[in-house]
């Protein structure tokens, strides 16, 4: 999967390659990502919504993120929010996300076919597993649920 070195300048200690997907998260620290990494079902569980709920929190801390959405967890990005766990909440996540111009790096192998998916653009990276795998080892921690 061929990536994009963003260069950014940093006031004091010059200028940061990177070359993981969410580029555009790192902050001027120059610290690797805590990587959120979300499998549970949104339709049958609280644990995904609580998961957009952290990695919300930690973006707004000023931390650089990486949310990867694997199985179904995929469906955190259904149009109708209405069949899911605290689907309203997971709506206004959703959308403070991608005013923060987080993107999600969703599982390839899971990604719905379905018309709706998807249905508000919001930002995302296709990843395999082995580039799961890299984003893993990058992280400075990781949160999985």
């Amino acid at each position: 999967m061929a990536r994009n070195v963003a260069t950014l300048q940093a006031p004091a200690s010059g200028p940061i390659d990177r070359t993981t997907p969410s580029d555009a998260r790192l902050r001027v620290t120059g610290s690797p990502p805590v990587l959120v990494l979300i499998s549970e079902d949104p339709r049958v569980s609280h644990r995904a919504n609580e998961a957009l709920r952290i990695a919300l929190g930690i973006v707004a801390g000023e931390s650089p993120v990486t949310i990867v959405l694997g199985g179904p967890a995929t469906r955190l990005l259904d149009e109708d929010t209405d069949g899911l766990v605290d689907g309203d909440d997971i709506a206004k996540f959703r959308a403070a996300l991608r005013r923060l111009q987080v993107p999600f790096h969703v599982e390839t192998a899971a990604r719905p076919a379905d018309a709706d998916w998807n249905a508000e653009g919001h930002p995302i990276v296709p990843v395999t597993a082995a580039d799961v795998a890299a984003l893993v080892a990058q992280a400075r921690r990781l949160l999985v649920f």
